[in-house]
């Protein structure tokens, strides 16, 4: 039987009721210092860093607004800005590199980055901006926009509401755009990456007006050259500006970004034919040279803030995107001796995405009980323009993984939907919800309940690639219950426990499944919805600090029964989580942890491989960071990473799989004045040992490509501070 909220909540008391004998010494009463309740958090306003500044002390917890990690009933990361410039990270996806919890592997049949939290996929798409869903560019968000990146691990349907690709059921990543900083920034950037890509990028930042109220932010940047993998080239542009005002009753953020990014002779994912091949050198191409990936992507948020009165405010959220796509690609199959097999697919794509949201929050007490009421509506529109072409499926070309042949490109002409030059709307997307929240304070702030529902209206269409005609439709309400509770044992420690779901659209029932003919085709099952328990323990040492958690969490799978497509399968994953972070000796800043995962299939169709390990998710993973300032210099930084994946099945009978990796990343950075001015020297260089492995199989449920490690990266830049 699943747990219920009141059951679980139940149960962490029972815990935390146990537990002052940590805050206390023999022979002494148990001392509780004074705790601020941050139940009330700010929606524009951002955590401030925690020691080291690597990650700062909290992050966005949808509805509830941004929370102190200490406060919160969840568990999550944010990664601030600093971590992103010493790293020289490119990508949201070489941030989360950091992240134990988190694996990034790519999309299914694109080089869309996917996320992969406690074993369950978080599709680019699924990301948030802000806490807006659908306005990020689809496919890749460039580092140089953002100011932190949070992630929130575990379920969240009613934190944030259903995420519109359908992913997200074992957590969401939210980004923040970068913010003027208070003491200004006018700084250039060059900087060159093997094999011969270019770098440059300009950040400028102001505060003015009374109490530097107001502050303007511009960053531009360009990637453009061969990568550090043999024959695929980059070209990057990307731009945003944004303004932000932080006044007394009113907090305000807009943000407005660009971003084009080019992609030739992307090295594709590889689909095994059995048995699993030898990894090639990790900068050997496999791409067909005729191969690209383009996408364009415009897009904004407006967010505002307004205290009516001390204990009473409100929100509203406001963002949209323009994006389009285009992709000529060849994905190959491998068999176990390299010899691979491919066709031509074309596609392009037209997004068009609305995205909004609004909140009152009111505080108040009932006797000795505080309460911190949320009243939240979100809605998300999104019109999507698709056509696609494909080169036939048996005439396929042949190359070879280890000595790749190049082919003269195959007409796309045996199977057409649409007209790539104008494409029709495909695909619409319209979800609504309203969600109601309550966290409770006892005991002088003790210890804070949570507990709330989330109401969603889910409704999605389809339609005939070449005439437009409607062609399915599935329209849906469920309802998220959550809670939430958290005991705070003085500044230090506190231990928390929480109930929450995930949603996801149901599936709909095909005409036949195997050659079998389906009863219930057509049928627009109910709304997908997994359970998450978990509890942990988090501690506050002021300088160093860090989170365990303990968590099961299920979703369903569609499965035939009897001739009838219905939710009757389910994946179960069952983990342990630790994460380290924090400055514990002055100059040296360390971050890291590990997960251990039993992802487990534990319905599943005529019971086939029931009770087996779901593909792709690794038993246990870790990382550790160690940046540290060497003692006796003036400024100069050392870094080093390692990072460690255990084995991943790749095949639902588990009878193959991956063998795990090691990957060492290490870097430096050297600050000198220089007329008066700040110049920093970077290096860097990401898999220092130039490890060949297959980093990730999957990342699209039931799915078991392979991608291939990136080889060893160098990077160096130069910023000046004028």
């Amino acid at each position: 039987m699943s747990p219920t909220p009141v059951s679980l909540i139940s149960l962490a008391v029972a815990c935390a009721l146990s537990a002052p004998a940590l805050a206390q010494t023999d022979g002494d009463d148990p001392v509780l210092e004074e705790v601020i309740v941050t139940g009330v958090a700010s929606q524009v306003e951002l955590t401030p860093t925690y020691a080291g500044e690597q990650v700062a002390r909290g992050g966005r917890a949808g509805l509830l607004g941004n929370l102190d990690f200490m406060d919160a009933p969840f568990t999550g990361t944010a990664f601030t800005q600093q971590l992103i410039e010493a790293q020289q990270s490119d990508s949201v996806g070489d941030v989360l590199q950091n992240d134990p919890v988190v694996r990034v592997a790519k999309g299914f049949g694109n080089f869309q980055e996917v996320y992969v939290v406690r074993g369950f996929p978080v599709y680019s798409d699924d990301l948030t901006l802000n806490g807006l869903f659908g306005i990020l560019p689809r496919q890749y968000v460039a580092a140089e926009l953002l100011e932190r990146v949070e992630v929130f691990r575990g379920a969240n349907a009613f934190i944030n509401g259903a995420a519109p690709g359908g992913s997200g059921v074992g957590g969401t990543i939210n980004l923040v755009p970068k913010r003027a900083p208070e003491a200004g920034v006018l700084r250039g950037t060059l900087g060159y990456e093997n094999a011969s890509q270019l770098y440059a990028a300009v950040d400028v930042g102001e505060r003015f007006g009374a109490a530097d109220a107001w502050g303007v932010r511009f960053n531009a940047a360009l990637r453009d050259g061969e990568t550090s993998v043999d024959g695929q080239d980059r070209d990057m542009n990307v731009f945003s500006i944004g303004t932000d005002y932080a006044g007394e009753r009113f907090r305000f953020s807009a943000d407005l970004g660009w971003q084009d990014n080019r992609i030739d002779a992307p090295r594709p994912q590889v689909t095994p034919l059995g048995e699993i091949p030898e990894p090639p050198s990790a900068d050997t191409n496999y791409a067909q040279p005729w191969t690209f990936s383009d996408e364009e992507q415009l897009f904004g948020v407006v967010r505002g803030e307004f205290d009516f009165t001390d204990t009473f405010s409100g929100w509203l959220a406001v963002g949209g995107r323009e994006g389009e796509e285009n992709n000529v690609l060849a994905n190959p199959r491998s068999d176990a001796d390299g010899n691979l097999s491919a066709y031509r697919f074309d596609n392009v794509r037209e997004d068009s995405i609305f995205s909004a949201d609004a909140g009152l929050r009111a505080g108040f007490d009932t006797g000795s009980v505080g309460h911190s009421v949320v009243l939240s509506g979100s809605v998300i529109d999104s019109d999507s323009k698709n056509a696609y072409a494909f080169s036939s499926f048996v005439d396929t070309f042949a190359s070879n993984l280890y000595n790749p042949v190049a082919v003269a490109p195959p007409a796309p002409d045996f199977f057409v939907g649409g007209d790539m030059n104008s494409p029709l709307t495909t695909e619409k997307v319209d979800n609504r919800s309203l969600a109601l929240a309550d966290t409770l304070a006892f005991l002088d702030g003790q210890l804070l309940v949570t507990v709330g529902l989330r109401h969603q209206d889910i409704e999605t269409q389809s339609f005939d690639y070449n005439t437009g005609a409607f062609l399915s439709g599935y329209a849906d309400d469920k309802v998220s219950p959550a809670g939430g509770i958290v005991w705070r044992l003085g500044d230090a420690w506190s231990l928390y426990g929480n109930y929450m779901e995930s949603l996801q659209p149901g599936a709909i029932a095909p005409a036949n499944s195997g050659g079998v003919p389906i009863d219930n085709a057509g049928e627009v099952l109910e709304p997908f919805t997994g359970e998450q328990a978990e509890i942990g323990v988090k501690w506050d040492g002021g300088d160093f600090g860090g989170t365990a958690s303990v968590f099961t969490l299920n979703r369903p799978n569609a499965i035939v029964v009897d001739n009838v497509f219905q939710a009757s399968g389910e994946q179960q994953n069952t983990g342990v989580e630790l994460s380290v972070f924090g400055e514990p000796i002055p100059g040296l800043r360390l971050l890291g942890g590990a997960t251990w995962v039993d992802a487990e299939l534990k319905r599943t169709q005529d019971g086939i491989d029931q009770g087996n390990t779901v593909i792709g998710v690794p038993e246990f993973q870790t990382n550790l960071n160690v940046d540290w300032t060497i003692p006796g210099t003036d400024g100069l930084i050392v870094d080093g990473r390692v990072v460690y994946t255990g084995d991943q099945y790749v095949n639902t009978a588990n009878t193959i799989e991956l063998d795990a990796w090691t990957r060492l990343d290490i870097g430096a950075r050297y600050v000198v004045n220089w007329d008066a001015r700040a110049l920093t020297f970077r290096a860097r260089v990401d898999n220092v040992t130039d490890e060949s492995y297959w980093a990730s199989t999957g990342g699209f449920p039931g799915a078991n490509y392979l991608i291939l490690g990136s080889p060893r990266t160098y990077a160096v830049s130069a910023s000046i501070d004028f």
